[in-house]
């Protein structure tokens, strides 16, 4: 009789537990649905302001180095070389979470001032500096455990996101697999997922409307267009190691090769401003949306226009601009899957969408996302070859991928698991421990 009271008060006290931390969690994906949902909203509508401006008065491209100059003492001044990106969110994620309240203003002020300019660059890097910021903030003042902490960043993670693209099932998913490879916070998915739809209504609420790309032709999914989807996965795979590699390398080699982090923005922009117009690049300016659109709605796309974008993309973020390179990558896989689709034979419109999917998942490593996000982009109906595509990609691209910080726990090709290592070398030290025991 003892035993079974002892069990009955351990199942009230476990239920009650259950509810209050359902109350607590509930509650705090709301707040960050609501606060987030909110800034980002404003971000959303600065950014559609001066990409207006922009495209009505092209001369402004021509203050890109003054834009440089700005964003670049800025972070100076405020941040004092510190390190600054998302990085630094995925390592509050994983680490102790220590990101400056100032992050959130600072990237909001120069992601706008970038795309103000033309430069090439998008804007899910600033919402997920944005959220991972206001998160923190959120739980230092109200004195949370770090442990909370991180979960209130994902929240607000997943709240820009969604307020942002207006894709909530994959804002949801994506903060929660993005710093960990083969393993997700499953403890917050509760709040990420509540933030992501209460700041996807808020923005919608506003009339920001989220993506949609309508594909026009779905073929019947069979052996030759499967393998024709696997052949395109395999190179767009390919092509995202490509993309990280230059995202990378840029950074590196030009703090090398030019010292001064102003006279470096200054030369960026104004190589950058020299390749546009001699190639008449307005269609390579800010993030590129309506070269998406075009490529997947109407199978039209210029075929060098993917290696371009890339290279632009490389020297902005590199300089010193402050954006993401989510949507760059997006169009680098759009354009060069339209010109595959083109050569193959298979519909340019969906095998641009495709393209989008396997970059997002090559240069992000999060194949659940990846598919979610197309799913919301692009709709059900190509189930088939967005599911391969992102499965194939997520092989192909290998270790590569644009978060440094980002931890794989698991072997892409093997059942191994061997946390806080890389690549190859998980797969070596397994071997040494089974030698050794």
């Amino acid at each position: 009789m003892p035993i079974k009271k002892s069990k009955l008060k351990k199942s009230i006290a476990t239920g009650l537990y259950g509810a209050l931390t359902l109350i607590k969690w509930l509650g705090i994906g709301i707040m960050m649905g609501l606060i987030v949902g909110a800034i980002s909203s404003a971000f959303s509508f600065c950014l559609s302001f001066v990409t207006d401006l922009r495209t009505e008065h092209p001369y402004i491209v021509y203050g890109l180095p003054l834009g440089g100059l700005a964003i670049v003492g800025l972070y100076k001044l405020i941040l004092k070389d510190k390190a600054n990106g998302t990085n630094v969110v995925i390592n509050a994620i994983l680490d102790k979470p220590q990101i400056s309240s100032l992050i959130a203003p600072l990237i909001f002020f120069s992601t706008v001032v970038t795309h103000l300019f033309g430069g090439s660059a998008g804007r899910e890097g600033a919402a997920l500096q944005l959220g991972g910021s206001i998160g923190n903030t959120f739980g230092r003042v109200f004195c949370f455990k770090d442990r909370d902490r991180k979960i209130i960043i994902m929240a607000g993670m997943s709240a820009a996101f969604s307020a942002l693209f207006g894709t909530p099932m994959a804002a949801a998913i994506f903060a929660i697999e993005a710093a960990t490879v083969g393993s997700l916070y499953i403890a917050s998915l509760l709040p990420c997922v509540v933030a992501a739809v209460v700041a996807g209504y808020f923005s919608a609420s506003l009339g920001i409307s989220p993506e949609n790309f309508q594909i026009s032709h779905i073929p019947q999914f069979g052996i030759v267009t499967g393998s024709k989807t696997i052949l395109l996965a395999i190179l767009v795979g390919i092509v995202s190691i490509g993309f990280c590699a230059a995202m990378k390398y840029s950074k590196k080699y030009m703090k090398k090769w030019i010292k001064n982090p102003f006279l470096r923005v200054v030369v960026a922009s104004i190589v950058f401003l020299l390749i546009t117009f001699l190639v008449g690049g307005d269609e390579y300016y800010g993030a590129g949306i309506e070269v998406i659109e075009h490529a997947v709605l109407y199978g039209e796309a210029t075929p060098y226009a993917f290696a371009l974008k890339l290279l632009l993309t490389a020297i902005i973020l590199g300089a010193g601009f402050q954006g993401g390179e989510i949507v760059p990558a997006f169009y680098v896989g759009a354009t060069f899957g339209c010109i595959f689709g083109k050569i193959a034979g298979l519909s340019p419109g969906l095998c641009a969408a495709m393209g989008m999917t396997a970059m997002f998942c090559g240069i992000t490593n999060c194949p659940i996302t990846s598919m979610l996000i197309s799913f919301e982009l692009f709709g059900f109906e190509c189930v088939p070859y967005i599911i391969i595509t992102a499965a194939v990609s997520f092989v192909a691209s290998g270790y590569s991928g644009i978060y440094s910080s980002q931890q794989f726990m698991y072997s892409k090709y093997r059942p191994v698991f061997k946390k806080d290592v890389r690549g190859i070398k998980i797969e070596k030290n397994n071997t040494r421990e089974k030698k050794k025991s």
